[in-house]
């Protein structure tokens, strides 16, 4: 039978049926039962989906195909004769693969840290007894016991209920608590039967017992964990890019390659064996062993800089591709909006008092006419605080923790009124004193109101009636102004009927207050039914609520917008909810589309496809529908990041190319599903995260030109000796091509990685799949601009040594000291031309001197390591022999220290020339 079928029936069925089906009663079961079931069904738990192994979590990080390059050229240069290379090569990817399996190690004990969503323990009833059981044994059959507070256990059905409030968010995404009765109603959404209650959710006011019917992955929480889970994972945007590059790489490495062994042939003579042996080397050096290393450090970098913005990342690539986002799926409560119910206005027949401030705590003020205003100043509004404040069983409790959020023992709604109190001056405990409640008329969902009886003097006793505004005026028939009591007339209802409606199309829901005295010697408040209580009742005000948005979101939506991000609302709260919140943080305009979840079953994949193109906001959507959603904007080419923190929110987060999952109010599945885990639930941390991906992508494209640019004057050298026919002697070997590779490059590469943002990068739209890490100006810069300026110069520096040793007139060095001076400068003039480049890659367009030359620190930190390494090659014994270096002359240092000077101010020059206007 259909899964929803089932449910339908344990909703509809009579609750004598349900115990009949599942073979229990109000005594609950046996231990011996339990026991049994626990066999037949298992814990009570939400299975992880299979992890995978430490194992291959290890080997992955080694098998990446630039990984599957560096192996292959390390193996390449050891057959060439060049051991010492092949062995350096294949330890760099060693080490790269170590870090990469540590960091990610680490991200992963963070995440496992956070998990923390189902009960520990549940109050079930056993053997006809109450006894208190890890919430993992719970099982189908077994009668348990709610209060407020209560994460409930299972899926399961009301036996019996008094003022039950059921916060539903983290499985629906409606921010208003849902009302539990034992009797049957749909109620409207997902989830919304009123005599069913399910695993996550919790349980915010009254008290109840349920009888569980589906427990662990049966119940909708698992199901939808497990909906998750199948859901395959694919390569991220970056991991595409690097193996599409490490393709190009290798095919320009291997055709260079075979051109320079063809050439050894025609131009030297080299025997086949001798060319082919020379032509390896050359492939080995144009492969730039140090770009993974170099890449896997700047992701790391970002990690932390995004750590620190309170962004935890899962995945290193998870990083970069944040920075390609195009459209943003976000769940609206807790998300948008602050997941805390805040009175705004209380209206009165004779004034609207504006309440300032957002969330659980005081901090604001009831004012009239932006005046301040106490309680005690305004008869009406002393009236209407009191009934809000004392018809109230909420409890909030202050933050133990600075910057901690308070605890609510109760309603949302409830907890609103008791903090509109306290900014109205009102002390709720000191006025309980005064006029203690004795007795109380719950709330349920058919009245949709609820009454408190209190002392009032020596012979009277008041009612306090709050709830709807339409079923509490129809009980009135009378209204206070100014602290006087007169008849309610008609007039009176169309004007606060009208006012009504127009806070409920600003989003706003409206809670009714009334009273009515009694004479405490004529009527036995015990003896007073719902009916005879809640009649004749004096009409005070209405107070009016929403979830307010986030105070940065604003800023926040501003700014993806400027980015060319559209941000999509997918929520499980209503329509109108949806479009006010959105319309009022500039999310859409007021002609945006709202579809719900029923016209979205309703339409076809064409016509979802064309409504995702415009403005649109979804809501009352089920999760697979959050899914769908998000597939289809895959599916229109879009790089979509979801965001969310219930369960409906799982599958979605999984298919999105980055799930961004909340870790203060998260639930595990959400948490498991997501790339990244935002520590403060801040939508503003989204955009900070995204701005730091892009960055992450400028830098890796600023030092693979920074990398590339040096492999053109390692290779010209080569080109020289082949088309000389060896008259020009080689003047570099492999082992110094390495020097620059794995040595001298890596650090300022590194500082390049974490070169600060771009002060319009988030101006910018975001880029398209179509442009490429190796494009058409990376290649220009590197090979045609930076390159070929460092080629001359290095062959410049080679023939300055020999024209001091008397070139012309005497033939190039072939051997000897000259000659290891001279390729020694060769080296010399490739790191101090590096060193003008990677300041030169800082900036594509802006003056270095306007962004600051010393800005970087790190940058200068590895300009002063690769100096101090080129000297420690240069005089030292054992590594002279090794990289084929001597010790230089003075004239030689000097002329290393001149060549980044001018090197600058040519590309300065460039820069001024096409860009000045711009």
């Amino acid at each position: 039978m259909d899964e929803n079928k089932i449910r339908e029936l344990y909703a509809q069925n009579d609750i004598s049926e349900v115990f009949t089906n599942l073979q229990s009663s109000t005594d609950g079961l046996s231990s011996e039962e339990a026991a049994s079931r626990l066999g037949k069904y298992g814990p009570n738990q939400i299975q992880k989906a299979r992890e995978e192994s430490e194992w291959k979590a290890f080997f992955k990080n080694f098998i990446s195909m630039m990984a599957i390059l560096l192996w292959i050229s390390g193996a390449v240069a050891m057959f060439s004769g060049t051991l010492e290379l092949g062995i350096a090569i294949w330890l760099v990817n060693i080490i790269n693969g170590l870090f990469s399996f540590w960091q990610e190690r680490a991200a992963k004990k963070a995440t496992d840290a956070l998990n923390n969503m189902l009960p520990t323990y549940v109050e079930a009833i056993r053997d006809g007894k109450k006894v208190q059981i890890d919430a993992k044994k719970l099982v189908p059959g077994d009668v348990f016991v709610l209060q407020a507070g209560n994460s409930i256990p299972a899926d399961a059905r009301l036996i019996s209920a008094s003022s039950m409030q059921v916060d539903q968010s983290a499985l629906n995404g409606e921010s208003v608590p849902e009302s539990k009765t034992t009797d049957y109603s749909p109620g409207e959404g997902s989830y919304a039967e009123t005599n069913l209650v399910y695993s996550g959710t919790t349980v915010g006011a009254g008290t109840a017992r349920a009888i569980a019917f589906a427990t662990g992955m049966n119940t909708e929480f698992g199901k939808i964990a497990k909906l998750t889970q199948k859901q395959n994972k694919v390569d991220s945007p970056l991991t595409q890019e690097l193996n599409r590059l490490t393709k190009q790489l290798s095919i320009i490495a291997v055709s260079i390659g075979i051109v320079f062994m063809i050439a050894a042939i025609a131009f030297v003579k080299y025997p086949f064996a001798k060319a082919f042996i020379f032509a390896l080397g050359m492939i080995v050096a144009f492969i730039p062993e140090g770009l993974l290393p170099t890449v896997t450090l700047s992701l790391a970098q970002g990690v932390k800089r995004m750590a620190k913005k309170h962004a935890l990342v899962k995945e290193l690539n998870s990083v970069e591709t944040l920075g390609e986002t195009t459209v943003i799926c976000s769940d609206k409560t807790g998300t948008l909006t602050q997941n805390q119910m805040t009175i705004h206005y209380i209206w009165t027949l004779k004034n609207e008092f504006q309440v300032t401030g957002n969330g659980y705590e005081n901090n604001g003020q009831v004012e009239l006419n932006k005046k301040q205003l106490w309680y005690e100043e305004n008869p009406d509004l002393h009236k209407l605080v009191q009934i809000a404040s004392l018809d109230n069983d909420t409890a909030v409790q202050p933050s133990k923790t600075k910057g901690g959020k308070p605890k609510i023992l109760g309603t949302p709604t409830e907890a609103s009124l008791i903090i509109m109190a306290e900014k109205a001056g009102f002390d709720r405990q000191k006025v309980l004193v005064k006029f203690p409640r004795l007795r109380e008329l719950p709330f349920d969902s058919d009245r949709k109101r609820m009454s408190t009886i209190h002392r009032w003097n020596d012979t009277q006793d008041i009612i306090f009636t709050k709830g709807s505004f339409s079923d509490v005026i129809k009980q009135c028939d009378q209204i206070q102004v100014d602290g006087e009591v007169r008849p309610l007339t008609e007039d009176d209802r169309n004007v606060a009927d009208k006012r009504n409606a127009e806070y409920a199309a600003k989003g706003l829901r409206s809670m009714a207050m009334a009273y009515r005295i009694i004479d405490s010697k004529d009527t036995d408040i015990n003896k007073l039914t719902i009916e005879t209580a809640e009649e004749h009742l004096v009409f005070v005000g209405l107070t009016t609520m929403s979830d307010p948005p986030r105070p940065e979101i604003y800023n926040a939506v501003k700014r993806c917008h400027e980015a060319g991000i559209k941000i999509i609302m997918v929520t499980g709260d209503s329509k109108l909810t949806a479009k006010t919140v959105a319309v009022q943080i500039g999310l859409t305009s007021d002609k945006a589309r709202v579809i719900s979840g029923v016209e979205l079953n309703k339409m076809s994949d064409d016509e979802l496809r064309e409504a995702l193109k415009g403005e649109v906001i979804f809501a009352r959507v089920a999760p697979e529908q959050k899914y769908k959603v998000v597939k289809t904007l895959q599916e229109n080419g879009e790089i979509v990041a979801s965001t969310g923190d219930g369960v409906n929110d799982a599958p979605a987060l999984k298919q999105a190319d980055i799930g961004i999952a909340m870790g203060m109010t998260g639930t595990d599945v959400a948490k498991d599903a997501a790339n990244i885990i935002l520590t403060d639930d801040n939508f503003a941390s989204i955009v900070a995260a995204i701005e730091e991906g892009r960055a992450v992508y400028s830098n890796i494209r600023k030092f693979l030109t920074y990398i590339l640019t040096s492999n053109v004057p390692e290779a010209f050298p080569s080109i020289l000796f082949l088309l000389s026919g060896g008259l020009i002697p080689l003047p570099m070997t492999v082992m110094q091509i390495l020097t620059v590779d794995l040595g001298t490059d890596m650090l300022p590469a590194l500082g390049l990685g974490g070169e600060p943002v771009d002060p319009d990068v988030m101006k910018q739209p975001p880029r398209k799949r179509s442009e490429h890490l190796l494009n058409r100006s990376v290649i220009i810069k590197a090979f045609l601009w930076y390159g070929l300026i460092s080629s001359i110069i290095s062959i410049c520096a080679y023939f300055f040594v020999n024209m001091q040793n008397g070139w012309p007139k005497v033939a190039l060095a072939s051997s000897g000291s000259v000659y290891m001076r001279a390729t020694t400068m060769v080296l010399g003039a490739i790191i101090f031309s590096q060193i003008a480049n990677v300041l030169n890659c800082r900036t594509n367009k802006v003056s270095i001197f306007k962004k600051g030359l010393f800005s970087n620190r790190n940058i200068w930190y590895g300009i002063i390591f690769e100096i101090l390494l080129f000297l420690v090659l240069t005089v030292t014994p054992g590594l002279q022999q090794l990289f084929n270096t001597t010790r230089l002359m003075p004239i030689d240092w000097l002329f290393l220290f001149c060549l980044p000077i001018p090197l600058v101010i040519i590309d300065e020059i460039k820069k001024w020339l096409l860009y000045r206007e711009k």
